[in-house]
C-alpha cells in the first residue's frame, strides 16, 4: 500500500504516522522530543524515528514510503526546506529537509510549520472540510493562525501570515515574548488563563482546565478570569475576521477542550462585536492533536503531486 512518513515536531513530544493516499491514518507513533538534550539531538531523534517508520512500512506493507513531510514548530522557511529557528526547540537554521531526505535515501521530503500543517488537515478533511475561506485558531500555549484559502493555507511573503497571537488587543497589557504589550496570548491562551487562574484561585498549579470546570460550577472568580479571556479572544478574532472574512473560524487547542463553556459565551461575544462584517460559523476543531501530523501526511502527498517531485522511494534506509 502505497503511504508517506509525516512527523508533527512538538517542544516536549512528537507524533508520527504513515498516511495513506486518502489520508488515512495507517500506523502511529510517539516519541518524546528531548529538547533538554540540545538541538543536535533532537534533530538525530528525528532522523532515526523517521528511518524506523521508513523500516516499519517496508516490512508491513511491502515497500517503504513514497515521500515524507514534516511539521515544526517557529519559523519555516518551506521553500529551502530550512527549520529557521524555534524557540522551545534550541535551533537555529537546520537544513531538515536535505538531512530527513539524506537519511531515507533521497526520499522528496517536504517541510512546514506545524500550525499550518494543522490547519491544511482540518480544513481538508477536518472541521473546515467544504468551506472554501475559514481561519483556524488553536489555543495552546500561545495562540497561532492558519489561512485556509481553497484547499490551500498561506504562508505570507515571508512565511508569517496568520500570526493572531501577536494582535495588540490590550495595549499597555502583559508584555509578550515578542516585545509587545497586550498581545492576544497574553490574554486569551491556555498558558495565559492558566496565570491567571493559578493567581486568583491562590493555587500555583490550577490550570485553564480547572478554570473552565470552576465555570462551570459558577464559581465567580473563575468566571471573571473566563469572561476577560473570551473578550480578549474575541477582540483578536473580530480583527482577524475583518481583514480575513472567512466563512468558517475553526477553534482548537487546549482551550478549546472546555467545549460549550468556551464556545457559548465566545460565539456571543464575537456577535456583539461585529458591525458590517459577516458573521463565520465558528465550531471546534475535529482532529484534535493529531491535525498536526495528519498535515504533515498531507504535505508529503502535494510534494508527489508536482511535475518535479520523484516518487522513487529509497533503495536502502539506516535506522
Amino acid at each position: 500500500m502505497r503511504h508517506v512518513i509525516a512527523l508533527d515536531v512538538g517542544g516536549t513530544g512528537m507524533k508520527a504516522a504513515l498516511v495513506g493516499a486518502d489520508g488515512t491514518l495507517l500506523y502511529e507513533a510517539r516519541r518524546a522530543t528531548g529538547r533538554e538534550r540540545g538541538a543536535d539531538a533532537v534533530v538525530e531523534t528525528i532522523l532515526g524515528f523517521a528511518a524506523e517508520l521508513y523500516a516499519y512500512g517496508r516490512r508491513e506493507y511491502g515497500a517503504g514510503a513514497v515521500a515524507a513531510g514534516v511539521a515544526v514548530p517557529g519559523i519555516v522557511d518551506p521553500d529551502t526546506g530550512t527549520a529557521v529557528y524555534a524557540a522551545n526547540l534550541g535551533w537555529r537554521d537546520v537544513p531538515l529537509r536535505a538531512l530527513l531526505s539524506e537519511r531515507l535515501g533521497g526520499l522528496p521530503v517536504a517541510l512546514g510549520h506545524d500550525v499550518r500543517a494543522g490547519g491544511l488537515a482540518e480544513g481538508r478533511v477536518g472541521a473546515g472540510r467544504g468551506a472554501d475561506r475559514f481561519l483556524f485558531v488553536p489555543l495552546g500555549t500561545g495562540i497561532a493562525g492558519a489561512i485556509g484559502i481553497a484547499g490551500t493555507i498561506e504562508a505570507g511573503a515571508h512565511g508569517y501570515a496568520g500570526e493572531i497571537g501577536h494582535i495588540v488587543v490590550r495595549p499597555g497589557g502583559p508584555e509578550c515574548g515578542c516585545g509587545q504589550r497586550g498581545c492576544l496570548e497574553t490574554l486569551a491562551s491556555a498558558a495565559a488563563v492558566s496565570r491567571a487562574w493559578a493567581a486568583a484561585s491562590g493555587d500555583p498549579e490550577a490550570d485553564a482546565a480547572d478554570c473552565a470546570k470552576a465555570v462551570e460550577s459558577a464559581d465567580p472568580a473563575a468566571e471573571r478570569v473566563w469572561r476577560e479571556a473570551v473578550g480578549a479572544l474575541a477582540d483578536g478574532l473580530v480583527t482577524a475576521l475583518t481583514l480575513l472574512d472567512p466563512r468558517t473560524l475553526i477553534i482548537g487547542g487546549g482551550l478549546a477542550e472546555a467545549g460549550d463553556t468556551l464556545f457559548t459565551p465566545l460565539r456571543a461575544a464575537v456577535e456583539e462585536r461585529v458591525t458590517f462584517q459577516r458573521l463565520p460559523a465558528i465550531v471546534p476543531a475535529a482532529l484534535g492533536d493529531t491535525a498536526g501530523c495528519l498535515g504533515a501526511g498531507l504535505l508529503a502527498w502535494d510534494l508527489l503531486s508536482r511535475p518535479h517531485a520523484s516518487p522513487s522511494a529509497a533503495s536502502e534506509v539506516s535506522a
